[in-house]
């Protein structure tokens, strides 16, 4: 460095120095220093100045100069108090459909997951749909706000009854077209009606719409047309969300002669039917009903259906299936929440449903799920014999366990998951207070049926181990 050089240039040398050096390291003398980099002693004076402004040098006065502690950069502290009040009162409550907090043991059984395993995927069937979709030129064009033509037309089909392709709604899956509907047919702060148990995604989709859900018992057959009547008529409502095919989380299905009652119900209340039948394609190998919107000549059903479920968790392509006005507030809804669904997604979900693999997978698919459930069923007999199944479901991905009296089912799913099985506390699928406490257990999210086994073993012992609780 020549006499020319500047303090700047001095201190930016001698903070490249710095990054060598570890906190309380001596720096080199002013004498070494004028002699390393040839220059004067008032601009080294000047350049030390500088870095002990900055905080990166301390200097002790007969002593030398030390290398600073680095001190953690502090983040400036966001003052959002403001937002409280801005936000108002909308919040958006999540606790029925997220996980616990805190990580799982990494041996955890799932058997609290909604959707079926990876080597129970048609996941080549859904490679190949996928890479012959991207081979289209207009595969990544818009689409229309409802859907490709095709792919509604295909669930039309699937629908029956008469639907037609212009009745059908694509959507980002059965959340997705939950939050749809509720948002269009009813108003904030009105009632729905919402069988008892009934599905927590639901729940939470309807009240972050602003709506009060309204519970309304089912047994064995489904939910109550006596009962049904009588909320309608206590509360005004104009909507009814319902689960008539492989309920979750029962597995009942809805008695033909209550499926007519509900639509009579229904019609005559001047109130709206959203039917989810997420599980259409998940029944165990016996004849599924037809949806409510089947046999609905007055435009009282909205239907609400899904390939995730069957398919993949990622396969998010759904359909709502409703004639009259209410399609055209539903369309409007999906229009300004994202435009359209990707039609990538569509393109493979179309080739995949078109494909003759896909009816095989089902039918597969539906094998597999009655021996899981055969097994799982089997499994809790044995190991956790004063716990209750309500039944044993002919389709769908769940049982519905009630537990002895005194056992708490949420302390229960808590011990649970420290202990390697993750279960869902049924208190999660009530509206309103429990009238007894259940656990939903998955059958189809586990590896294989040791694994279920394993699961049911682990869960009576942690079952016995906490016993009655006093109350």
């Amino acid at each position: 460095m020549s006499d020319s050089s500047t303090s700047v240039e001095l201190a930016a040398s001698l903070r490249e120095l710095l990054t060598r050096l570890s906190p309380g390291d001596r720096l080199p003398s002013s004498r070494e220093l004028i002699q390393r980099y040839r220059v004067g002693p008032a601009t080294v004076a000047r350049a030390i100045a500088v870095l002990a402004a900055e905080g990166a040098v301390v200097t002790r006065p007969g002593s030398g100069t030390y290398v600073a502690v680095r001190a953690r950069p502090e983040r400036e502290v966001l003052d959002t108090a403001w937002q409280t009040v801005a936000l108002t009162d909308r919040a958006v409550d999540t606790r029925l459909i997220t996980e616990p907090p805190g990580p799982a043991p990494a041996d955890t059984i799932t058997m609290d997951g909604g959707y079926i395993h990876r080597s129970l995927q048609p996941t080549r069937a859904l490679s190949a749909a996928l890479a012959r979709a991207a081979r289209r030129p207009d595969a990544w064009d818009r689409s229309t706000a409802s859907g490709l033509p095709a792919l509604r037309a295909a669930f039309a089909e699937m629908t029956g009854g008469g639907v037609s392709p212009d009745d059908v709604l694509v959507t980002s899956g059965g959340q997705s077209a939950l939050s749809i509907a509720f948002r269009a047919i009813a108003g904030p702060g009105s009632p729905v009606l919402v069988e008892s148990p009934s599905y927590p995604g639901a729940l939470a989709a309807a009240g972050a719409a602003g709506l009060r859900p309204v519970p309304v018992p089912l047994d064995s057959d489904g939910v109550r047309p006596d009962l049904l009547a009588d909320a309608f008529a206590m509360t005004g409502a104009r909507l009814l969300y319902c689960q008539p095919t492989f309920h979750n989380p029962t597995g009942a299905v809805l008695a033909a002669e209550r499926r007519r009652q509900v639509l009579r119900v229904a019609r005559a209340s001047g109130a709206f039917v959203i039917e989810d039948d997420f599980a259409r394609h998940l029944g165990h190998g016996g004849p599924v009903p037809r949806p409510l919107v089947a046999d609905d000549g007055d435009g009282t059903v909205v239907h609400v259906t899904s390939l995730t479920k069957p398919a993949a968790p990622s396969l998010r392509i759904g359909a709502l299936v409703a004639r009259g006005p209410v399609m055209e507030r539903m369309r409007a809804v999906r229009m300004v929440d994202d435009f359209f669904v990707p039609r990538p997604l569509q393109e493979a979900a179309l080739e995949l449903v078109s494909s003759p693999s896909w009816d095989r997978h089902v039918r597969t698919l539906g094998a597999d799920l009655r021996e899981r459930c055969a097994r799982l069923a089997a499994a809790l007999a044995h190991e956790m014999p004063t716990a209750t199944l309500t039944s044993v479901p002919v389709g769908g991905l769940h049982l519905w366990l009630r537990l002895p009296p005194g056992v708490d089912d949420t302390a229960l799913a808590a011990a649970a998951r420290q202990r390697g099985v993750a279960v869902s506390a049924g208190s999660r699928y009530f509206a309103t207070e429990a009238p007894a406490a259940h656990l939903r257990l998955g059958f189809a999210a586990t590896a294989d049926h040791a694994e279920l086994e394993e699961g049911a073993r682990r869960l009576g012992a942690v079952c016995r181990d906490l016993g009655p609780t006093e109350h």
